[in-house]
């Protein structure tokens, strides 16, 4: 056996022999990949219906702030109904890519968004283009079926949306 695939060449002490081949992990590896629980969709379905609740009192406070200065600048300020519509995608964005790196629905349920391949924190950014990639899934059937079906099918229960952000929504230890 002059060159084992599982030992390496004839001799080879492994690292702790001190040989100078050592091996190790990859550079630039990361480590394992984040294991998710099973069960989580049916947590995460409930921590978004928590939170269309908090994204409707987070619109219903926006529409009244904005009224108020309309008011005060004489109607100049009521452009800004525009971002009315992204509300959920700016929830998202502040609640995920804050601190606790969870909606207000996915802390009452302990769930809480991670990097797929580190396990690090998720930046604000992330969170809300993944806010925006669900929404859109959502608003076409099709997408959401498909969504969802990869959620159901894969055994870390991760959706299409978190798949392509590399995000994963695991349990808060």
């Amino acid at each position: 056996m002059a060159n084992s695939w599982q030992g390496g060449p004839y001799g080879y002490g492994g690292p702790a022999a001190g040989n100078p081949y050592r091996q190790g992990p990859a550079p630039g590896w990361a480590g394992p990949p984040v294991l998710v629980a099973h069960g989580s969709l049916s947590r995460r379905f409930m921590a978004y219906l928590l939170d269309i609740v908090f994204i409707f009192g987070f619109s219903c406070l926006l529409w009244l702030a904005i009224s108020f200065l309309g008011v005060i600048t004489f109607g100049v300020a009521w452009v800004l109904y525009a971002i009315l519509p992204a509300s959920g995608i700016l929830y998202s964005a502040i609640t995920v890519g804050g601190p606790r790196q969870s909606t207000l629905g996915m802390r009452m349920l302990g769930l809480r968004a991670v990097r797929a391949s580190t396990g690090g924190p998720v930046d604000w950014i992330t969170a809300g283009v993944h806010a925006l990639l669900f929404y859109v899934a959502l608003s076409t059937f099709l997408l959401w079926v498909l969504d969802i079906g990869i959620g159901v099918v894969r055994a870390d229960r991760r959706m299409g949306h978190d798949l392509v952000i590399d995000l994963a929504v695991v349990r808060d230890a």
